[in-house]
């Protein structure tokens, strides 16, 4: 597949900043000179068009360059985060890799061949069509991860057109959708890939002072901690334009939070999956958990409440399970909605209602409630079997450091305020006080 489009656009922008890293920026020179020695070493090591290759490290310079020279160079990528362990292995067998390239936390750059003989059908698919391909793995925190199979193609159609030239976090993981379409939007569009090596919330701010970010995208839990930590406090945050964030449905009352601190940043949700792709999309406004999503090469529709999506950059399918797509090419999305209009509100997982006594309950609307109250810093809700009611509303929630009362004064606290907010099988009946974190290292909530 031709990447003109890119190559012809960082011409253009040959000496502005295309990717800082550790705090030394690469200019879009740099990553032309990048994208030609990476095609003449593959080309070199005998890596064939069509060849599955493991790309692991992070959004350094070279893991930029070579994302591109892979595709340029007609492979199927399989980008992976993280040390290599018993996960990172089930996902290379999985994925039936026959080349590994492997980036250490010095940018060097190690090139073996693998023992995968990959001949999926879904692979065939690709080499037959003389597209490259790209492998995003699920989390698989529940079993097995998916491995979702696309076609670049398309997935790298909505690009050609020319939007906002920002400056960038890469927050998102590089093997993560969101992060490769951050990357993606930010270097088509001639913006600067702020990359961080560490994604707390004083490093993630440190960064957006030092380098004048314009747009930071991230997951509601990393916006929470923020604020818990106050560490937008240590900061100069005024280049902030946008705050983005997806991956999980957002509590109202750290929104309305961060929009009262933050009055002159947008904030704007997300929508996308690892299936289809990044949906466009647009808040009703910045305290408003209302979003319209869809846009050119995307369809919606809401059956039985779920959210359904068609789309032109849809995967293939998935190398190890089951196609998910319904008999007219709708993929079932899980997600519950309420609709307003043009407008969808994001209720959660269908599989993480709770059931009590034949009444549906999502944990989130829960969650909102309880932050309400400054004594809790984070807090998960889910179900519990139990023989009457079917299921019984628990919570596991992190007092706020400065909580000194009585823990069982605090949780009696907790449970008149959902008394006051909520219906009574919506109360939490059990309530454990925790110290544990409660999110990924991807700072994505740790659902039960």
């Amino acid at each position: 597949m031709s990447l003109d489009f890119l190559r012809d656009r960082w011409r253009s922008y040959n000496n502005q900043d295309a990717i800082v890293w550790n705090d030394q920026p690469y200019s879009y020179g740099w990553l032309l000179d990048r994208l030609l020695f990476w095609n003449e070493k593959l080309c070199a090591e005998q890596v064939a068009r069509g060849t599955v290759t493991i790309l692991q490290g992070d959004f350094s310079p070279n893991a930029v360059a070579l994302f591109v020279a892979l595709a340029s160079h007609g492979c199927i990528l399989v980008p992976i985060t993280g040390p290599t362990d018993q996960k990172t292995t089930n996902i290379i067998n999985i994925a039936q890799g026959e080349f590994c390239i492997t980036l250490d936390k010095n940018d060097e750059v190690e090139i073996q061949r693998l023992n995968g003989n990959a001949h999926h059908p879904l692979y065939e698919e690709l080499r037959n069509r003389n597209h490259p391909g790209l492998v995003l793995f699920s989390s698989g925190s529940t079993g097995e991860p998916k491995a979702a199979v696309h076609d670049l193609v398309p997935l790298l159609e909505k690009f050609k057109v020319l939007r906002h030239r920002l400056r960038t976090i890469s927050f998102l993981l590089y093997d993560h959708i969101g992060g490769i379409n951050t990357m993606l939007y930010t270097l088509a569009n001639g913006g600067c890939l702020v990359t961080i090596h560490d994604r707390n919330p004083d490093a993630v701010l440190q960064a957006v002072e030092n380098h004048r970010v314009e747009l930071l995208p991230t997951s509601p839990t990393f916006l929470n901690l923020m604020l818990l930590s106050e560490s937008y406090r240590r900061y100069d945050l005024s280049s902030l334009q946008t705050i983005t964030y997806g991956t999980e449905p957002m509590s109202d009352t750290v929104l309305k939070r961060l929009h009262q601190l933050f009055p002159h940043v947008a904030l704007r949700q997300t929508y996308g999956l690892s299936e289809v792709g990044i949906l466009r999309s647009k808040s009703s406004s910045s305290d408003s958990l209302w979003i319209k999503i869809g846009g050119e090469g995307y369809e919606t529709r809401i059956v039985d409440s779920i959210l359904e999506i068609k789309a032109k950059s849809a995967m293939l399918g998935y190398l190890n399970f089951p196609t998910p797509f319904t008999a007219d090419g709708w993929f079932t999305t899980g997600d519950a909605v309420e609709v307003q209009g043009d407008y969808l509100r994001i209720l959660g997982r269908k599989s993480e209602q709770i059931n009590v006594g034949g009444e549906k309950v999502f944990p989130t609307e829960i969650e909102n409630v309880i932050l309400e109250l400054p004594s809790v810093a984070n807090v998960t809700v889910y179900g519990e079997k139990n023989a009457i009611t079917g299921e019984i509303v628990c919570a596991d929630i992190t007092p706020a450091i400065k909580v000194c009362e009585p823990e069982r004064e605090f949780v009696t606290k907790i449970k008149e305020h959902c008394r006051s907010k909520l219906q009574r099988y919506k109360v939490p009946v059990r309530i454990n006080i925790v110290d544990d974190r409660q999110y990924s290292d991807r700072f994505k909530k740790v659902r039960r």
